[in-house]
């Protein structure tokens, strides 16, 4: 590296710099800072249905995590035989925690990383709630 050349933004700048007034962009803006920090597959905030509001990560990945979240977050409730293979196969590698939003309630599900990543995963929610509030 050239000692005139400025060494490349940390991932801090780089969220301070990325900022937007819309809060869906900005949600998602505060899971792909929290997915890149922890090295995780793809992190998503879903509604209590599986709708998926906001993610970072591969698409399917995103949509896959969506749809299963709140299955995952009550092991419980009925599926199909399939649905419920493929419920076993994600609750290795998925974690899924809810996020109280007031009256409402939303899940934010992750993908990978390693043992530490509900630290990141906690940071994110703090900062999705910081969003939704603001909005």
């Amino acid at each position: 590296m050239d000692p005139n050349e400025a060494p490349p933004p940390s991932l801090g700048a780089e969220r301070r710099r990325r900022r937007s007034d819309d809060p869906i962009t900005a949600l998602h803006y505060q899971l792909s800072v929290a997915r890149s920090e922890g090295k995780l597959e793809a992190l998503v905030l879903v509604d209590d249905r599986g709708c998926l509001v906001a993610g970072a990560g591969s698409w399917p990945v995103c949509e896959e995590l969506a749809a299963y979240a709140p299955l995952l977050a009550e092991p419980g409730l009925p599926t199909t035989a399939a649905v419920g293979t493929r419920i076993a196969d994600l609750s290795r590698e998925v974690l899924v925690s809810t996020l109280p939003l007031g009256a409402a309630e939303a899940l934010l599900a992750v993908r990978g990383g390693g043992d530490d990543r509900s630290a990141f995963v906690a940071r994110a929610a703090a900062g999705c709630r910081r969003i939704l509030r603001a909005a």
